[in-house]
């Protein structure tokens, strides 16, 4: 056991990527992303014509996005409520929504169809006679592909009028299924075992809190990459792999971050597959990468080969997927009660 323990820590691949985006090898682009998130929020002046204000507010996210957008990217999320000043009352914000209507929406559009990405931002709005605090995806043709509705808005939102969604929201893109949540939400695992159950490839989290290691336990209980907007730039705006690692993120100098995330992964634990991970390695070589995060015992398997996924390199090998793993453990347990 001890040498196949030595063995398989020389052979596993230990890759984190950080907020530097790698080149990406196009023979095994298929499920890789190009993802950036942005922290910011509008330093504007609300004492002005909501006329002024819809164009501050889209010079201002002119300028944020020019900072994602010199490389090619996939998908950009943007904070909670980013297309409102904050700060204003309520009959200064209804008279603003009432002159901006949708141009920043329309504003966003443009931007994602001119980039060919994806576009996830917050949004207060009045829907159907409802003040709703939303996440909006927009495709790569500028499309609306999916509204999430805040499940959980605060009491103060509430009593001034938010109106809370019903629905937990996973909306399929090209490269994958997205689950949204926004702010408060996070704190609720009522929503999270919702978005456990649909298993999503990425979490998308739009907020003007950050919420500490709740990010990671949602990352790691969901199985999916976590990608946090913050409209605080004292916190920082992170993507999250689904170990719960924080592998990009904004600095104090930099508001933003991006990344290259390859979502054709699979999470095994080490618990009778030790062996079995060694023969992986020793096989594939570089076209799989094996990550110990360490403590957990858990590691995440993800394929680089063009054509075999990191489901049919462990199907291939007899390896036990983590929540298999936890399912089998649960049956032995009622077994011997």
């Amino acid at each position: 056991m001890k040498n196949t323990t030595h063995k398989l820590s020389i052979c596993l691949l230990l890759t984190i990527a950080f907020s530097c985006v790698a080149s990406i090898n196009m023979a095994y682009a298929e499920r890789k992303v190009v993802i950036a998130t942005i922290g910011a929020s509008p330093t504007i002046n609300k004492d002005q014509a909501p006329e002024e204000l819809v164009k501050q507010m889209i010079d201002f996210w002119r300028r944020q996005l020019k900072q994602a957008l010199y490389s090619k990217v996939d998908l950009i999320v943007l904070p909670e409520v980013c297309d409102a000043p904050g700060g204003m009352n309520a009959a200064e914000k209804t008279a603003y929504l009432k002159v901006r209507k949708n141009q920043l929406l329309d504003y966003f559009s443009s931007v994602a169809k001119d980039n060919n990405c994806y576009i996830a931002f917050g949004s207060t709005h009045d829907s159907n006679g409802s003040r709703r605090n939303s996440l909006i995806v927009l495709d790569r043709k500028g499309k609306v592909a999916g509204i999430y509705n805040k499940n959980f808005p605060t009491i103060p939102e509430m009593d001034a009028g938010v109106k809370p969604g019903a629905e937990a929201s996973v909306i399929q893109c090209d490269f994958g299924k997205v689950a949204l949540a926004i702010c408060f939400d996070l704190n609720f695992d009522e929503l999270r075992e919702q978005y456990i159950k649909l298993k999503p490839d990425i979490v998308l989290f739009s907020s003007v809190y950050h919420g500490g290691l709740m990010q990671n336990t949602w990352a790691y209980t969901c199985r999916s990459y976590f990608v946090g907007a913050i409209g605080n730039i004292k916190l920082p705006s992170e993507i999250i792999n689904p170990l719960g690692e924080v592998v990009a993120a904004s600095t104090n100098y930099f508001n933003y971050t991006k990344a290259v995330v390859n979502l054709d992964y699979k999470l095994a634990h080490l618990d009778f597959n030790w062996e079995k991970l060694t023969k992986l390695k020793e096989k594939y070589g570089d076209a799989v990468v094996i990550h110990d995060p360490g403590k957990v015992g858990a590691v995440m398997l993800t394929s680089e080969h063009k054509d075999i996924s990191a489901a049919q390199m462990a199907k291939e090998f007899d390896i036990e997927l983590l929540d298999d793993y936890f399912d089998r453990s649960r049956l032995i347990k009622h077994k011997h009660n």
